[in-house]
């Protein structure tokens, strides 16, 4: 899967501020330098597209960009991708986080054109708290979450499919992560497959 462009559409921080939900949105979650902007950029095919940081908790908004694609076999031409605020990182202002929580709340709980949300995890680390309390709520609203574990070349291949295998039975979900390296160019088109199965028409 290769999309024929991709660029950069607005930020939101407040609900009033998010765009017309004309094109079925993918939102990608994860704690706070889980790599997500270089998920974003792979995916997309577009290096910067979305900005990277060394600095944890730097996303502090909901980006949307647009991406153009190759019309698939559900008939969308378009997608929207939209990067969410980091969680769980320490050094981010307590106060601020929790300004986060209503707005991530009003996206992911009353938004008609978001599809599936991928949820990303750092290989090495596995699931944590915030992704087992997330995952059922993420549920409970009737949202496909594909889950996706990230920096995979930091761990030798025979060590990744036990750990695979290990957050698939404790999240409860009925697909195994993808697993998923910048790095390496691994797994952007299973991804791309897994995604696109949740996004209908457009």
């Amino acid at each position: 899967m290769r999309p024929r462009a991709a660029s950069f559409v607005t930020s939101a921080t407040k609900p009033a501020e998010f765009p017309p939900g004309d094109l079925p949105e993918i939102a990608f979650a994860g704690r706070s330098n889980v790599g997500k902007s270089s998920l974003i950029n792979a995916l997309a095919g577009v290096s910067g597209l979305a900005r990277t940081s060394r600095t944890p908790g730097r996303t502090r908004l909901l980006n949307w960009f647009r991406v153009e694609l190759a019309r698939t076999s559900a008939g969308a031409s378009a997608v929207h991708f939209v990067d969410l605020p980091g969680y769980g990182f320490a050094e981010v202002d307590r106060a601020l986080r929790a300004s986060w929580r209503p707005l991530l709340e009003s996206y992911l709980g009353q938004r008609p054109a978001l599809k599936v949300v991928a949820l990303l995890m750092d290989l090495r680390r596995g699931v944590l708290d915030e992704e087992r309390d997330f995952v059922p709520w993420l549920r409970q609203r009737g949202l496909a979450v594909v889950p996706v574990l990230t920096k995979a070349d930091k761990l030798g291949k025979a060590a990744r499919a036990p750990i695979a295998a290990r957050v698939k039975a404790e999240l409860g979900l009925p697909r195994a992560p993808v697993l998923f390296s910048a790095q390496e160019r691994l797994g952007i088109d299973e991804l791309w497959r897994a995604l696109l199965a949740h996004v209908g028409p457009g």
